[in-house]
Protein backbone atom coordinates (compact mmCIF):
# COMPACT_ATOMS: atom_id res chain seq x y z
CA UNK A 1 0.00 0.00 0.00
CA UNK A 2 1.14 3.24 -1.12
CA UNK A 3 0.06 7.07 -0.86
CA UNK A 4 -1.41 7.99 -4.12
CA UNK A 5 0.25 11.62 -4.27
CA UNK A 6 4.02 10.74 -2.73
CA UNK A 7 4.07 6.85 -3.50
CA UNK A 8 5.49 6.49 0.27
CA UNK A 9 4.48 3.37 2.10
CA UNK A 10 1.68 3.12 4.06
CA UNK A 11 2.73 0.59 7.27
CA UNK A 12 -0.69 -0.12 8.74
CA UNK A 13 -3.33 -3.04 8.04
CA UNK A 14 -6.24 -0.69 8.25
CA UNK A 15 -6.85 2.88 7.27
CA UNK A 16 -9.41 5.05 9.15
CA UNK A 17 -11.10 8.01 8.04
CA UNK A 18 -8.96 10.11 9.36
CA UNK A 19 -5.32 8.63 8.67
CA UNK A 20 -2.90 10.86 6.83
CA UNK A 21 0.45 9.95 4.95
CA UNK A 22 3.18 10.86 7.17
CA UNK A 23 5.25 12.66 4.68
CA UNK A 24 2.97 14.67 2.93
CA UNK A 25 0.03 14.77 5.21
CA UNK A 26 -2.56 13.85 2.69
CA UNK A 27 -5.65 12.17 3.57
CA UNK A 28 -5.31 8.56 3.02
CA UNK A 29 -8.99 7.41 2.88
CA UNK A 30 -9.65 9.05 -0.20
CA UNK A 31 -11.23 7.79 -3.87
CA UNK A 32 -7.95 7.96 -5.26
CA UNK A 33 -6.55 5.36 -2.87
CA UNK A 34 -9.56 3.04 -3.33
CA UNK A 35 -9.50 -0.07 -5.27
CA UNK A 36 -12.76 0.54 -6.83
CA UNK A 37 -11.80 3.72 -8.07
CA UNK A 38 -12.52 3.87 -11.63
CA UNK A 39 -13.00 6.93 -14.08
CA UNK A 40 -14.93 4.58 -16.36
CA UNK A 41 -18.00 4.13 -13.99
CA UNK A 42 -20.78 5.91 -12.81
CA UNK A 43 -19.66 8.45 -9.65
CA UNK A 44 -16.31 6.63 -10.59
CA UNK A 45 -16.63 3.98 -8.49
CA UNK A 46 -17.18 0.62 -9.17
CA UNK A 47 -19.02 -0.49 -6.47
CA UNK A 48 -23.02 0.39 -6.89
CA UNK A 49 -24.28 1.12 -3.28
CA UNK A 50 -21.57 3.45 -2.60
CA UNK A 51 -22.57 7.12 -1.99
CA UNK A 52 -21.25 9.74 -4.38
CA UNK A 53 -18.21 11.83 -3.30
CA UNK A 54 -17.85 15.01 -4.95
CA UNK A 55 -13.94 15.91 -3.65
CA UNK A 56 -12.40 12.27 -4.98
CA UNK A 57 -8.45 13.83 -2.98
CA UNK A 58 -9.71 14.64 0.14
CA UNK A 59 -10.94 11.83 3.33
CA UNK A 60 -14.97 10.67 2.94
CA UNK A 61 -16.91 8.66 5.24
CA UNK A 62 -16.92 5.46 2.32
CA UNK A 63 -17.65 2.34 4.35
CA UNK A 64 -16.94 0.36 0.93
CA UNK A 65 -13.32 1.97 0.74
CA UNK A 66 -10.87 -0.59 0.32
CA UNK A 67 -7.28 0.79 0.17
CA UNK A 68 -5.54 -0.27 -3.07
CA UNK A 69 -1.99 -0.31 -4.66
CA UNK A 70 -1.67 1.52 -8.10
CA UNK A 71 0.90 2.61 -10.26
CA UNK A 72 1.55 6.10 -9.86
CA UNK A 73 1.48 8.60 -12.78
CA UNK A 74 5.11 8.87 -13.21
CA UNK A 75 6.00 5.60 -13.47
CA UNK A 76 2.93 4.92 -15.86
CA UNK A 77 4.93 7.58 -17.75
CA UNK A 78 7.86 5.83 -17.36
CA UNK A 79 6.48 2.45 -18.49
CA UNK A 80 4.91 4.36 -21.76
CA UNK A 81 8.15 5.91 -22.12
CA UNK A 82 10.08 2.64 -22.39
CA UNK A 83 7.78 1.11 -24.35
CA UNK A 84 7.98 3.73 -27.13
CA UNK A 85 11.56 3.98 -27.08
CA UNK A 86 11.45 -0.16 -27.35
CA UNK A 87 9.04 -0.01 -30.22
CA UNK A 88 11.42 2.25 -32.36
CA UNK A 89 14.79 1.28 -31.43
CA UNK A 90 17.15 0.95 -34.16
Amino acid sequence: MKCNKCGTPVETDKISFRDDCQVCHEDLHTCLNCIFYDTGKSNSCREDKADFVKEKDRANFCEYFRFTERKTQASAKEEAEKRWKELFKK
